[in-house]
């Protein structure tokens, strides 16, 4: 079955290159496409509009005359236009002029649209509608800075740049760059999934209801100012994703693909097809000459324009499968993956897109969300594979829900949560978290309300006593995060906030809440004060991070899991020559606690959950030397005894080993 999708992929692949010269001149759409200046001032347009009678371009240059500049039409459905400049040879459209496409559908109505391939558009006062804005700046950013080397493991922080702020209002690029990257920067985080960049009428979608693909979000700045951001994270190490929607799109019409030329099917499919039910939006023709030629050309527009090195596809079980995903359980049976619910259209673009990402640039990232499990969408297309480089672990994040919500702390299954932590294919690497931005929307909670609740506001001041709950709550917080980076995959990912345990849930301004930005906030300053615990949380991240710089255990091959007692609650393991103890018992403290080892030498604590700086009770001497001794334990053939207080993250290093 992988043979024939990659037979499908090669034959693709062919197609193109026999009609468009290659994928590379294919996906370089967006330099015909839309409104451009040629070099004698003139403008040069293009649009594909088959279901169209007529295409007129309007605006402030022609004082909204609908049909003084009519396209000519072309075969497959294109039309082309163009406009002399001026005797001065001055440009007709200047910077910032506003414009729209007239579209005379078969039917002879009388459609005004915005351009698929638009660049900037924008939303003026209480207008519900966006603006076409021709985005051609005198002076463009000009990148100063390299992008960085491909991180050999990765850990993201989930970014969104509107709610980055604390102040109830939609943060810029500008304030992202200056006031978020160095935190970032300092966290040990080596990457950003920038999420709800590409332009989205309806901000409480959270950026997944896409109506214009090639624009960067007006709400945040112009186009410019992203690409510093971007610019400035690589100035730092940083590298920089796109979180990218190609599952679906918005419904709109006016300021969307919806529609476009009066016809239902111009870029999607027809009927029922054609319609997401949960999702109310609309699915993309993924056979359609003309949408993959948009959709791989939108890929390279960001790669090359904004300087993105990657992408977090979304959606892609939506993608996958005629059925979407909706009401499926997927049980991990292959049948699941390879019969004719698959939709070999998607899988295809899929294939391609991947493709045309690491040809154009060797080093770029992609990672897919996908809940389902499809075998092999991380393995190389070479070998019949999707493409991607990781796959989400998006179990894992329900796991600890599940616990926390459904289990007392001492009915939590050791084995159970090292199964889960584990659960991935051999060569398919996953990017494991915790937490994303899913856990933290209103709706549903983030591990710290789990863990703290409403005690979060009332007791998380130094100078208060540890109350039963907040001790819970911060120790579990470390202890989860950890053995999830350290066990989980060959990536990792924390979402904005959530590293220091944001005291509140993620919520958009919409009609349900009075269109408030109370909750569309981050508020940062509670780690900079001193009197306030969320300082320690944050504190444990930062170290946690780079220790695993130094370390580099997301790199190194998967765990080896000596121990997990269940009447204990230890789990013990080995990676990248560290070895990681968790003891998850409430009450019991260990001492002189066996552990196995298959590393002899001296081991000295480098990483420990109970230290001060941490909200720890500091139960650990640091100058403590272990010793291994020649002891079997757990099928390990040495072993070494620890003293390991309850509800404890440590990690030790053989001190003997290179560092």
């Amino acid at each position: 079955m992988e043979l024939s999708r990659y037979k499908r992929f090669n034959q693709t692949l062919s197609s193109i290159g026999e009609n468009e010269g290659g994928i590379d001149r294919f996906s370089r759409g967006y330099e015909s496409f839309g409104v451009h200046r040629c070099a004698d001032g003139g403008l040069y347009c293009k649009e594909w509009a088959p279901g169209a009678e007529g295409v007129f371009l309007t605006g402030d240059f022609n004082d909204w005359n609908p049909f003084s500049h009519p396209y000519k039409k072309l075969d497959f459905g294109k039309w082309e236009l163009y406009i002399p400049p001026k005797q001065n040879r001055s440009v007709l459209v200047p910077h910032g002029s506003k414009l729209k496409l007239v579209i005379r559908s078969k039917s002879g109505e009388i459609l005004y649209r915005i351009s698929p391939w638009a660049k900037y558009v924008t939303r003026e006062g209480s207008n519900v509608n966006y603006d076409w804005i021709h985005w051609d700046p005198e002076y463009s950013y000009k990148f100063k800075h390299s992008k960085p080397k491909k991180p050999k493991g990765l850990r993201i922080y989930e970014s969104h740049v509107g709610i980055s702020s604390y102040e109830g209002k939609i943060a810029s690029y500008k304030h992202f760059t200056c006031n978020v990257l160095p935190r970032i920067k300092d966290l040990g985080y080596n990457c950003i999934q920038l999420m709800a960049i590409m332009e989205h009428a309806y901000y409480a979608s959270f950026g997944y209801q896409i109506t214009s693909f090639f624009a960067a979000s007006s709400r945040y700045g112009t186009p410019e100012e992203l690409k510093e951001l971007v610019d400035t994270a690589h100035s730092m190490g940083i590298t920089v994703l796109l979180d990218v929607v190609h599952s679906h799109a918005s419904k709109n019409s006016e300021d969307g693909l919806n529609m476009f030329d009066g016809t239902e099917s111009c870029y999607f499919h027809y009927g029922p097809r054609g319609t997401h039910i949960l999702w109310d939006s609309r699915l993309f023709a993924y056979a359609s000459w003309e949408v993959l030629r948009f959709l791989l050309s939108n890929i390279r527009w960001w790669l090359e324009e904004y300087g993105f090195d990657g992408f977090r596809f979304d959606g892609v079980t939506s993608m996958l499968y005629h059925h979407h995903g909706i009401g499926e359980n997927f049980s991990g049976d292959y049948h699941e993956y390879f019969g004719l619910q698959v939709d070999e259209d998607a899988l295809t673009y899929i294939m391609l897109a991947n493709h045309l990402v690491h040809t154009l640039y060797p080093d770029s990232i992609t990672i897919a969300e996908d809940v389902s499990g499809m075998p092999a969408l991380c393995s190389p297309i070479s070998q019949g594979g999707g493409g991607f480089d990781y796959r989400l672990a998006m179990a894992i994040p329900d796991k600890w829900i599940q616990l926390l919500k459904e289990y007392k702390d001492e009915d939590w299954n050791m084995g159970n949560i090292v199964y889960t932590l584990t659960n991935r294919r051999y060569l398919e690497k996953c990017i494991a978290y915790a937490e994303s931005h899913d856990q933290a929307l209103v709706g549903d909670k983030t591990l710290a309300f789990w863990l703290m609740d409403a005690e979060m506001y009332t007791n998380m001041s130094v100078l208060t006593p540890f109350t039963p709950v907040i001790d819970r709550g911060i120790q579990l917080h470390k202890m989860i995060r950890l053995i999830t980076h350290a066990l989980g995959g060959e990536g990792y990912l924390n979402f904005m906030g959530n590293e220091f345990g944001h005291p509140e849930w993620l919520d958009f301004p919409r009609k349900g809440n009075n269109e408030s930005y109370h909750y569309a906030r981050r508020q940062f300053h509670l780690t900079d004060d001193d009197l306030l615990r969320y300082k320690f949380l944050n504190n444990f991240d930062r170290d946690m991070n780079k220790l695993e710089e130094r370390c580099g255990w997301l790199s190194a091959p998967q765990a080896h899991v000596s121990e997990k007692h269940e009447d204990n609650k230890i789990i013990a393991f080995e990676r990248a020559s560290l070895l990681f103890i968790f003891n998850f018992h409430p009450s019991k403290s260990y001492t002189d606690y066996r552990v196995g080892t298959t590393l002899p030498g001296k081991y000295k604590i480098v990483l420990d959950s109970d230290a001060a700086e941490y909200g720890g009770h500091k139960r650990l001497d640091h100058n403590t030397e272990f010793f291994s001794e020649p002891f079997e334990h757990n099928n390990c053939p040495c072993s070494l005894l620890v003293y390991i207080p309850n509800r404890v993250a440590l990690i030790l290093r053989n001190v003997d080993l290179p560092n």
